[in-house]
């Protein structure tokens, strides 16, 4: 496939690096050199410094035998302007990056589509979307629901107080057990696991459930006492925190720690219909400030400020007043597996994000959502069987699907169920996978 990416920033940079892996053809566009470092040397692909929105760069690129463009510069009218420019060149398909909710707004695609654009990203605006989902739930480190909540996958963190630990799966998970773990996280190592297996103090287990049995993976982890959500403290008034407050529900109160004053009155504006959101201005990693509002009442703490290491550093000291629930926007991806190490809490990465739905766009089979498990190296996604597909032939003990893939479940006529060795998958399903990360490709194959 050939991919050209306009715009060598943060997000444009990591997806061409996860996707020159899959042998694509690539080519990433900007004006700055100095944006483009090292990327030709290593990684296989081509770099042009040149701007996107240049017809006769676009020539230049070949965006005429272009199977997808991506737009993806820190600025959302370049982005739009090149992807329009793309697709009249010839471009099959073409992905903008923006920062205006209006344009995503599901009455709005057929006409970006009219004007040369099939699919917008705004990556503060999923992001915000996972980190309320992961908030309202104390005990989880993920939570992903598939079909408006019929199946349902669970991260935990499994401490002293969990009793599942040191037992093989295989007895610990017979036919029938209305769950099963489908990955496991073990400090820098992502397990697909098998019944010989177990579980060890530290893992993150991810579970697959159906509704009726989430308080059971609750119990078995001795995550019973964790107290549910009902006050949040959010540090910085991004974009993304915005998001995160709209997706709030109404029995969660929020205090918002923003120390620029006017950025404090614009979050009044956008918040005015959220009477569970207070806006304070002051700094969030202030412990003393947090102290005096009330921490030590607050159940949750999301730091979701610009800065990475400031974003760290205050969920620690969360922690150490008290928080059991902590999540941190970290969009410098070099620092992930230090805030895992660090036991911070949930982490979120905007990058991730994007590059997990543009990447769903590329597969052939017919993938419905993807999400990437940031801490876990691994993907989840939704496939959809239609009639004739590999994977409805035989039972899936009999498929021999790749070790670096696990079905978790599927969704049959509107209900959710686990899926085991003979089980036999049918036309309509909905199958939710996991692979490791970058492997969704072998799976796709049996979806055909």
């Amino acid at each position: 496939m050939k991919i050209i990416i306009a715009g060598a920033g943060a997000v444009g940079t990591h997806l061409a690096k996860l996707l020159s892996r899959e042998r694509h053809d690539i080519t990433i566009m900007d004006e700055s050199r100095e944006k483009m470092g090292d990327l030709s040397s290593n990684f296989d692909l081509l770099t042009i410094c040149d701007s996107p929105s240049s017809i006769q760069a676009l020539k230049s690129a070949e965006v005429s035998h272009a199977d997808l463009f991506i737009g993806v510069t820190p600025d959302e009218a370049h982005n739009m302007t090149c992807c329009m420019l793309a697709s009249k060149l010839g471009a099959r398909k073409t992905v903008a990056r923006v920062d205006n909710y209006e344009y995503t707004l599901p009455e709005n695609q057929d006409f970006f589509k009219t004007v040369g654009i099939d699919s917008l990203i705004y990556p503060e605006m999923l992001a915000g979307r996972e980190i309320m989902s992961n908030i309202k739930r104390s005990w989880v480190r993920q939570w992903i629901e598939v079909k408006k909540g019929e199946l349902i996958m669970v991260g935990v963190k499994l401490r002293e107080a969990a009793h599942i630990l040191g037992r093989p799966l295989k007895d610990l998970f017979e036919p029938g057990t209305p769950c099963h773990i489908v990955a496991v996280k073990r400090d820098e190592e992502t397990i697909i696991p098998h019944g010989n297996d177990f579980l060890e103090l530290g893992d993150i287990a991810f579970f697959m459930t159906t509704p009726d049995y989430v308080n059971y993976i609750r119990e078995i982890t001795g995550k019973d006492k964790y107290p549910d959500v009902k006050t949040v403290f959010i540090m910085g008034g991004s974009s993304t925190a915005v998001h995160a407050l709209w997706n709030m529900p109404e029995h969660i109160h929020a205090k918002v720690f923003e120390p620029d004053p006017r950025r404090c009155e614009k979050l009044n504006e956008l918040l005015a219909n959220q009477r569970n959101v207070l806006v304070i201005n002051g700094d969030g990693s202030d412990p003393n400030l947090l102290l005096d509002e009330g921490i030590r009442k607050a159940e949750a703490f999301a730091a979701l400020t610009p800065g990475s290491e400031q974003n760290i550093l205050a969920c620690l000291s969360a922690r150490r007043l008290g928080i059991k629930k902590t999540v941190a926007m970290v969009e410098n991806t070099d620092y992930i597996k230090v805030a895992e190490n660090l036991d911070i809490g949930f982490i979120i990465n905007k990058k991730t994000f994007a590059a997990s739905h543009i990447y769903q766009m590329m597969l052939k089979a017919d993938i419905t959502t993807m999400k990437n498990l940031i801490v876990a190296n691994a993907d989840v996604a939704e496939f959809q069987v239609n009639e004739g597909a590999r994977i409805t032939k035989k039972p899936v003990m009999d498929l021999h699907l790749p070790e670096t893939v696990t079905l978790g479940g599927l969704v049959r006529n509107g209900k959710g169920q686990l899926i085991n060795g003979r089980t036999q998958i049918l036309p309509g399903d909905t199958v939710v996978a996991f692979c490791l990360e970058n492997e969704v490709k072998r799976l796709e194959r049996f979806f055909h």
